[in-house]
């Protein structure tokens, strides 16, 4: 093919190039051409599957975007090609699917557009036709209310004690459920003073569990690439650490800080819940889901005059525009907002 301008030839071969790096989804642009002439494209259903099975994803990211599929995108959309899918098709659907669930729609819309981006990107169709302004987004039906301290420890008092840790971690630490549940004896590291008294710690955040219906329990790291972190332990948990180290955690250091007794696997959800539901309820906070507990803990390292910066990196979050900027913290000072969370709980250490 010939080109008006050189900067022209320039910008398309950088788009072949760029294709090129996904060789299993890549395709000659003359074949590319042959099929779009021939009116051969592929279905939405067809390419969507494809364009799914052929991401590196989390375990569950994948499982949510399969059922989106499944249930949102493919009965109404899957049978169309993908250059049949226009703008009025895509505004219809989406007035139509998910009426009384605003997240789930917004999900499947999200996905759509990637899915038709990477269609655009590879020269199947000209245009993108998800241009529905603030369609991948919705309001958030649930406002997380944090903890009070008086709530927390009422929480933690009605656990079991082989699962009252599991709390204060959440919730003074900032991990994720799935963080928490795949913590090892090996990630906890303390260090003593000459009488073998503990007097910092941290925790090491490298893998998390996750787990797909009809499936075993899956490791792997972390949410996001800051998830992978060091979490300075508040050292009024310290004497907490120990009790349980001491109580319920074999030697060894690959043994799981909480598991189920019967499977002797990570702890499954079903059964944290059973006890964390009834304890939540004593606290009279029916409405604190256990991830409001992470949620409480953003909330009371906040309080310390943590920076944005620093909370970030406590939190191992990351979103697609901040990821680079707030992953990166000095880890002196997450020590020193360990200790003001000490504080805020009137221990002085």
């Amino acid at each position: 093919m010939t080109f008006d301008a050189k900067m022209d030839a320039e910008a398309w071969l950088l788009d072949e190039h760029r294709l090129m790096a996904r060789p299993e989804e890549w395709i000659p642009p003359k074949d590319r051409r042959a099929v779009a002439e021939a009116g051969l494209l592929p279905t939405v259903k067809d390419y969507g599957d494809g364009w799914v099975k052929s991401r590196t994803l989390k375990p569950r990211t994948r499982a949510l975007y399969e059922r989106l599929l499944d249930k949102h995108i493919t009965p109404e959309l899957g049978g169309l090609r993908l250059n049949e899918l226009t703008a009025t098709e895509v505004r219809a659907w989406h007035a139509r699917v998910g009426p009384n669930a605003p997240t789930q729609r917004a999900h499947a819309y999200s996905l759509l557009k990637a899915i038709m981006g990477t269609a655009e990107a590879e020269q199947l169709i000209t245009r993108n036709p998800c241009v529905i302004r603030g369609g991948g987004t919705s309001k958030r039906a649930h406002k997380p209310e944090p903890a009070t301290l008086e709530e927390l420890a009422t929480i933690v008092e009605h656990m079991p004690d082989r699962l009252r840790l599991a709390v204060l971690i959440a919730a003074w630490c900032g991990l994720r459920q799935g963080e928490v549940l795949e913590l090892r004896r090996g990630d906890i590291v303390m260090v003593t003073d000459d009488d073998g008294i503990p007097t910092s710690g941290t925790i090491k955040v490298r893998r998390a569990v996750a787990r797909v219906p009809g499936e075993p329990p899956i490791v792997g790291t972390p949410k996001s690439d800051a998830g992978v972190r060091d979490v300075a332990i508040p050292p009024h948990l310290l004497p907490e650490f120990v009790h349980h180290l001491n109580k319920h955690v074999p030697p060894a250091q690959s043994s799981l800080l909480f598991k189920g007794r019967d499977s002797g696997e990570q702890l499954a959800s079903s059964t944290l819940y059973r006890w964390y539901y009834p304890a939540r309820e004593a606290a009279g906070r029916k409405d604190l889901r256990w991830h409001d507990l992470r949620h409480t803990g953003a909330t009371l390292a906040a309080a310390t005059g943590a920076s944005l910066r620093e909370l970030m990196n406590r939190l191992g979050h990351s979103t697609v525009g901040a990821a680079m900027i707030y992953q990166h913290a000095a880890a002196d000072r997450d020590a020193e907002i360990a200790k003001l969370l000490s504080d805020l709980a009137g221990v002085k250490k």
